[in-house]
């Protein structure tokens, strides 16, 4: 698999000539990740995750399909067309990549903020995109930990620990579209001294093998 990193939450994934787009928000370049796509995975329904309009304009020139929870049917509208609901636990194949779900459920951001549907997936079983959550995948070793590190939902440490639990060969950043260059510097340098793992932030664009 080659892996593209988008800005904030946003990868595409090529694999013997499919392509395969998780979390195309509002925040990322959607519409040149999205371009070519034959799956989307989105992991929930904040617009940092899915930008509804991107998909919509894609699905009007090249129908894929979308897998995530049920729950996205009521932010996708005309889209909703494309959506094949996903459960925690199931097995799929997106644009020929086999696909694992975990979790189910958004991190807590506040008591009084109702928690979403939220899927993490774990790409042929090596690579791991946890969307906004901090679940740690069961029965399997993640080679590739793409790592949220910057949210309203979560905080340094617990990232950190989400990590040191994960225990993959190499962790990149995600998540990281609300932060200036004083708080990424901050992060990255902790995440790197603090994690006995290769980790580093890709610049949006950034392509690598997985």
């Amino acid at each position: 698999m080659q892996l593209t990193k988008y800005a904030h939450s946003c990868l595409r994934v090529e694999h013997d000539g499919g392509v395969l787009v998780i979390d195309p928000g509002v925040f990322s370049e959607a519409a040149a990740a999205l371009d070519g796509a034959d799956a989307v995975l989105v992991t929930h329904e904040h617009p940092d995750h899915l930008d509804v309009e991107a998909v919509t304009r894609q699905l009007d020139r090249r129908p894929f399909a979308i897998h995530g929870p049920a729950s996205l049917a009521g932010t996708l509208g005309d889209a909703a067309e494309a959506l094949q609901p996903v459960r925690p636990g199931q097995s799929f194949t997106a644009a020929g990549v086999p696909v694992r779900a975990h979790g189910g459920r958004h991190a807590v951001i506040h008591p009084d903020i109702p928690v979403v549907d939220n899927l993490a997936y774990l790409l042929d079983d090596v690579v791991y995109h946890p969307g906004d959550s901090l679940v740690v995948p069961e029965d399997a070793q993640v080679d590739t930990l793409f790592l949220p590190i910057h949210a309203p939902w979560t905080k340094f440490s617990e990232s950190l620990d989400f990590l040191r639990a994960v225990a993959p060969r190499r962790a990149y950043a995600l998540h990281d579209g609300l932060l200036n260059d004083n708080g990424l510097a901050v992060l990255n340098g902790n995440f790197a001294r603090l994690s006995e793992v290769d980790y580093r932030r890709l610049e949006p664009g950034t392509r690598i093998d997985a």
